[in-house]
Order: C-alpha cells, then sequence, then structure tokens
C-alpha cells in the first residue's frame, strides 16, 4: 500500500475514533455468544412466543390458591372483574348508553337482516342474546355488539350464490344458522388455541378496499328499495345491479323513490351534523330509529294510498325460538356453510378486536384478543342455536356507545334488555315501516365504510399496497365479494414474499462527527471510509433469499471496485457486513456466508460480520464458519470497532 493511501486509512480510523463521545478510547470487544440452551428450551421459547406473546399466565405467580381461583375464574368471565365494585353511578351511565344504542341497534338489525337475506326479525334476534353472552365474556367496556353490514353482505352473496332466499327461504335460512355456527366454532378455535395471528393476513390496505368496494355493492343493492324496484338481481357485482336497474324502469316509483331521497338526506344530514360537533353524537345515533318511526307513521295515514310502497309487513312476537335443530350439516351443502362461516368470522373477527381495541386505547386500558376471539366465537355458537346469524363489535354503536360515557358492558346488557321488551310487546308496530327506509340506513351506515383518505395515504406511502387495495377494490365491484377479498389476500401475501426474497441491502457511511452508520443513498452527508465497502443486510436470511443475497453482495463489491477505479480512489480492500437487522438465519444462509467467505477471500479482500444477534450467533458458531475469519472469528460489535481494528492490525501491509 503506498504510503499517502496508509496515511489516509489511519486519519480516517483516528477520526472515527475520536468522534465517539461516550467511548472516546474505543476497543475491540467480541461478540459473546447467547447463554447455552438446550432444544427443547428452544423450542418451549419459540411456542410461548408464538402462542402466548403475552403471558397470560403471568398474574398468577406467587399468588395463594384462593386467589388463583379467584383470578381463574376473572380471567374466563370477564364480568366477575367489574361486577363486584359495580355502582349506582356507573349503572346510571351505561343505562343511558344502552338505551342510545338499542335506539339504533334495533333499525340497524332489521336493516343488516334484509341485508343478509333473511326476514327482519332475525336481526331483531340477533340483537338480543349475542350481547348478553359478551357481557359476560367480553374484554372491552365500549364494544356495541350486533350485526354488521360487512358479515351480512358477505353471508348474502356467498349462500344466494347457490340458494334462492325466495324459492327456498327455509334451506337459505338453515345454512345462515349453520354458517354462523362454523363461524362461531371458527373464531372460539381462534382465541382457544391462540392462533390470532391468522386474522393478520388481512392487512389495512386489504381491508380498505374491500370494505370501499362492498359499501358501494351494497349502496347499489339498496336501489331497489329506494327506486321501488319489484324483480331485482340477486347478483352482487356492479354490472349485473346496474342492468338491473335500468331494465326496470318500468316499475319506478315516485311515491318510494321521494320518500327514499327524503329520509336519505335527513339521516346524512344528521350524520354530519355529528361529525362536526361530536358532543351532538345523539343525533346521528337517534336519526334512524327517528326516520323508522315518522316514515311508518306517514306509511300508516296514507295506508289507503301507498300501497305503491312496500312495507315490512307482519313480524312475530316473542323471544328468539331455538334453531338447535335447524343447523344443517348434509353432504350437499356443507362445504357452502363451512366456507361462509369461515370468511364472514374472519371479517367479523377482524372487525370486532379492531373496534374494541381502538376504543380501550382512547380510555387506556387493555383488551386481551385470545378473550375477544373466544368471547365473539361463544356468542355465535350460541347464536346458531336462538335464531341469529353472525355478529360482532360493530364499530357504529360502539362509537354511539362510548360517546354517550358507557362505563362497562353492562350497557349491552341494557340494549338487550330494551331489544327485548321490543320483541315482546312493539312487533305490531313495525307492520307498516317501509323497506325504502331501512334501504336509506343501510346505505347512511356503509358509506362511513369508504375511507377515501386512507387509500390516498397509501397511494403516498406504499404503491404495492395501494395494488392490493384497489384489486380488493375493483375484484369486489366486478368479480364477487368472495373473489375480491381473496385476490387482495393473494397480493398481501405476495407482498410479504417479495420483501422476504428480495429484502433490502444498503451501503453504508459514516455520518461526519459521529459513530453512526447509515445507507449513503438516504443521508447525503454520509461518507465511505476509504477502502472499506459496508453493506447493511435488512432481512432474515433464509433459503428462499441466500442466492439473491450472495450474488447482490458480490455485485456491489464489483460495482464498488468499478467507481473506485473510474474515481481513482484507494483500493478496495475490505468488506463489511452488519448484521444488526438480521433477526434469523438457517442452513441455507450459513452455507451463503461461507461461500461468501471464500468467495471474498479468492478477491484479495477481507470480511468483516458486525453484530449478529443472539440466535444468528449461536448457529454461525456451531456451524464453524467463523473459524474462516481469522483473528477474532472477523465478528465485531460495532462496524466502527471492525473499521479500527482491521486498519490497526497487521492485516494492514506498513501498520504495526
Amino acid at each position: 500500500m503506498k504510503t499517502e493511501e496508509v496515511d489516509h486509512v489511519k486519519m480516517s480510523s483516528i477520526s472515527i475514533e475520536q468522534s465517539a463521545i461516550s467511548v472516546p478510547n474505543l476497543g475491540i470487544h467480541s461478540v459473546p455468544l447467547p447463554p447455552k440452551k438446550t432444544t427443547l428450551q428452544k423450542l418451549k421459547l419459540k411456542l410461548t412466543e408464538i402462542f402466548f406473546p403475552d403471558d397470560p399466565l403471568y398474574q398468577f405467580k406467587n399468588k395463594s390458591l384462593r386467589t388463583k381461583i379467584i383470578l381463574g375464574f376473572q380471567f374466563f368471565f370477564p364480568i366477575l372483574q367489574w361486577l363486584p365494585t359495580y355502582s349506582l353511578q356507573l349503572f346510571r351511565s351505561d343505562l343511558v348508553s344502552g338505551l342510545t344504542i338499542a335506539s339504533l341497534a334495533i333499525p340497524q338489525g332489521i336493516s343488516y337482516a334484509k341485508l343478509a337475506n333473511l326476514p327482519p326479525i332475525i336481526g331483531l334476534y340477533s340483537s338480543f342474546v349475542p350481547p348478553i353472552i359478551y357481557s359476560v365474556l367480553g374484554s372491552s367496556r365500549h364494544l356495541g355488539v350486533g350485526p354488521v353490514s360487512i358479515a351480512s353482505l358477505v353471508m348474502g352473496a356467498m349462500l344466494s350464490e347457490f340458494i334462492s332466499p325466495t324459492d327456498e327461504p327455509v334451506l337459505y335460512l338453515k345454512l345462515a344458522f349453520t354458517s354462523t355456527f362454523f363461524a362461531g366454532l371458527f373464531q372460539a378455535s381462534l382465541g382457544l388455541f391462540r392462533l390470532g395471528f391468522i386474522i393478520d393476513f388481512l392487512s389495512k390496505a386489504t381491508l380498505i378496499g374491500f370494505m370501499a368496494g362492498a359499501a358501494i355493492i351494497v349502496s347499489l343493492q339498496q336501489l331497489k328499495a329506494l327506486l321501488g324496484i319489484t324483480h331485482f338481481t340477486n347478483k352482487m357485482q356492479i354490472i349485473p345491479v346496474m342492468y338491473s336497474v335500468f331494465s326496470h324502469k318500468n316499475e319506478w316509483s315516485w311515491q318510494t323513490i321521494v320518500m327514499g331521497i327524503s329520509f336519505l338526506v335527513f339521516l346524512l344530514t344528521a350524520r354530519y351534523i355529528s361529525s362536526k360537533k361530536p358532543r351532538l353524537f345523539w343525533i346521528s345515533a337517534a336519526a334512524p330509529l327517528t326516520s323508522v318511526i315518522l316514515s311508518t307513521l306517514l306509511v300508516f295515514c296514507l295506508r289507503s294510498n301507498g300501497d305503491k310502497i312496500a312495507k315490512i309487513g307482519q313480524l312475530p312476537e316473542g323471544l328468539n325460538p331455538p334453531s338447535i335443530n335447524m343447523l344443517y350439516f348434509q353432504t350437499a351443502h356443507i362445504a357452502l356453510a363451512a366456507k361462509t362461516g369461515l370468511i364472514t368470522g374472519i371479517l367479523s373477527l377482524t372487525e370486532g378486536i379492531a373496534v374494541g381495541r381502538t376504543f380501550a386505547s382512547l380510555e387506556n386500558y387493555q383488551v386481551d384478543g385470545n378473550k375477544e376471539m373466544m368471547a365473539i366465537g361463544a356468542m355465535n355458537i350460541v347464536g346458531s342455536c336462538s335464531s341469529c346469524y353472525v355478529t360482532t363489535g360493530a364499530f357504529s354503536r360502539s362509537a354511539v356507545n362510548y360517546n354517550a360515557g358507557a362505563k362497562t358492558a353492562f350497557s349491552n346488557i341494557v340494549m338487550a334488555t330494551a331489544v327485548l321488551v321490543t320483541l315482546l310487546f312493539l312487533m305490531p308496530l313495525f307492520y307498516y315501516t317501509p323497506n325504502v327506509v331501512l334501504a336509506a340506513i343501510i346505505i347512511t351506515a356503509v358509506i362511513g365504510l369508504i375511507d377515501h383518505e386512507g387509500a390516498l395515504r397509501l397511494w403516498k406511502v406504499d404503491k404495492l399496497d395501494f395494488v392490493a387495495c384497489l384489486c380488493s377494490f375493483l375484484g369486489v365491484l366486478f368479480i364477487s365479494v368472495p373473489s375480491g377479498l381473496a385476490l387482495a389476500v393473494g397480493i398481501s401475501v405476495f407482498k410479504v414474499l417479495l420483501h422476504i426474497t428480495r429484502p433490502n441491502i444498503v451501503t453504508l457511511g459514516n455520518i461526519p462527527g459521529t459513530q453512526m452508520f447509515n445507507s449513503i443513498e438516504r443521508y447525503k452527508n454520509a461518507s465511505r471510509i476509504p477502502s472499506f465497502l459496508i453493506i447493511g443486510l435488512e432481512a432474515p436470511i433464509y433459503f428462499v433469499n441466500s442466492t439473491y443475497l450472495q450474488e447482490r453482495i458480490l455485485r456491489s463489491i464489483r460495482e464498488e471496485e468499478d467507481m473506485i477505479k473510474s474515481n481513482g480512489d484507494p483500493m478496495l480492500k475490505y468488506v463489511v457486513l452488519d448484521m444488526t437487522a438480521v433477526t434469523a438465519i438457517d442452513t441455507s444462509g450459513i452455507d451463503t456466508i461461507n461461500e461468501l467467505g471464500k468467495s471474498i477471500r479468492n478477491r484479495s479482500l477481507e470480511l468483516a460480520l458486525v453484530n449478529p444477534v443472539g440466535s444468528v450467533m449461536e448457529k454461525l458458531h456451531k456451524s464453524k464458519v467463523l473459524e474462516l475469519f481469522g483473528s477474532n472469528n472477523g465478528v465485531y460489535m460495532s462496524v466502527g470497532e471492525a473499521i479500527l481494528d482491521m486498519t490497526t492490525s497487521k492485516k494492514v501491509d506498513g501498520l504495526a
């Protein structure tokens, strides 16, 4: 090495050493091996991290037997945590909030049941039993339980594609209850076996596109009631729906159109007022029930001239009849019921947990995801045996519940009691309720699912996420609801695989005046260290990306040598791999490190590894790959230490 090059390397090492603020006298430290563990201990630790990341048993440690029994009951029945200290003041708050969400739940229950092509009374049944079950087993204080638009839409779309709800209403109803049973069984199993990470495959980008597409499809389907059309397609794609609208112009009813537009404007205005002034949340909450009451009175007064306005008709009075005898497990349709239950179960579970965690974060308390899965699953299993279809925590009800001042899950019991009174005594009042008002309520509710700001944010931040969102949106609109969801999930999984198989590799430079090394592309003031190529690996090294990483690193070396040659800089002598972000490695990855070391030595270069994490370091040590790296095994705690050691040792000609 020329004298001026040696001086240049020396000065670079000195500047790195002197730039350390907290460690002025920088020494060389070997990377310690992690504590030795047996294979059984490692397996136990790994399984614990996968299935029990929240360590649910920590609260039982160092407790007496009596305390453990009490905590055990409270763990499985969260109602026992707050019921012993329940007070009159809490009851007042829950009473107000419970009655408030009941005014929303009753019209929504009827509307969403029609959305699922089920008898309207099923929606009220589903607003009675499940909330009581959840109040005993659920861990959220603010979750308002009942039917939701997305699950109703998906169930209606999937079942009606094969079974006509008008031609075979009994079979359709049986499959709806059976799908609900499968949904609950799946949800409870996820919670019981702590497999909640499965629902994480529904990314936010996927859900934004799916919900927007579903909201538009739901809204277009309501044109049947808004226009007074009698014959309408059961298909859920945008083209058949629009064709059905304009091919039946002769069925349009101006009376229905006027009433529908009037109440739609009223509901949207109430929603707008509440969104602008959150203190007036009760306006939006009371608007659906107010619309039902006013429209029912109007149709009743005009009953002699209102035959062109379709009405709900007679609804049966009384409590939920048992439906366990209607669960349908025959071979012919069990696959359809299971598939419908699986998809609606995942969607409703995702919405319920997301809503529960949202309001829990506002009040600074924890919602146990696995408890929520078991609670939602249990209420759907019980619901399927008591004439209910898929239910979960609804965002609209939960928002009203929270704003109305709910303190505990007792507000769900109050809501269920109000629904009970309705089922027992108020059913005849719904006879003249027009279908067009229910359609207006549904449209108003699903419009809030269109998150255009979220879609724009995806476009700005991550184009691939936006593609997943767009595919989900277009798939729902033009193919089908399940296919659109499956397409979006597939794209999200492809994105994950793409990041794993083609991980990011960056060239690092020193930030002047510091010991920090960052990407020279991201930080313009980061400077290269003469004779060094410092590469940062930002992913685990597995069999799916090991070959790519090896080729990519060797290409970076060739590019660096070409740039040095063209610029006349000091020749490349050292390659440093910063493995701080390499969280795991397998045997293929170890072979890659081995082959990489040989290739680099064949080019008369030295290779060093920086800061491999415990499990990676352990595997490298056991494989004896590090023995090929010479003194110190070529492994350092930091990039600065690697540079200092490699430039001041005998590895550099002319330096002692």
